[in-house]
């Protein structure tokens, strides 16, 4: 344990830190789920979640809990998912609905 005045500031101060920084990453973390289970589940809900999901990502990254290269890495993946996953179901959909040829 610190014995200096500034030692024990400084401690005080990384904790403080480290509880938000948690905060932080536990709401990216909360926001990557919700965005890969919409695309499992529900592919049309996902760019809204999509969204959110940046909006999230890109405040943690402005606070320093993310550095700004991980969040941008993280946004482009979880956007290239959703577009794969929205496109496929498009897909699916226009397939079902076109008259079948026999």
């Amino acid at each position: 344990m610190a014995n200096h005045k500034s030692a024990l500031k400084r401690n005080r101060q990384s904790l403080v830190r480290k509880a938000r920084n948690s905060i932080n990453k536990t709401k990216v973390s909360t926001a990557f789920k919700k965005v890969r289970a919409a695309i499992a589940g529900a592919p049309q809900d996902a760019p809204e979640l999509l969204k959110k999901a940046a909006s999230t990502i890109s405040k943690a990254a402005s606070k320093g809990s993310l550095h700004k290269r991980t969040a941008a890495r993280r946004i482009s993946r979880l956007s290239r998912q959703v577009h794969l996953a929205t496109r496929a179901a498009a897909a699916a959909a226009e397939a079902s609905e076109a008259p079948s040829e026999a």
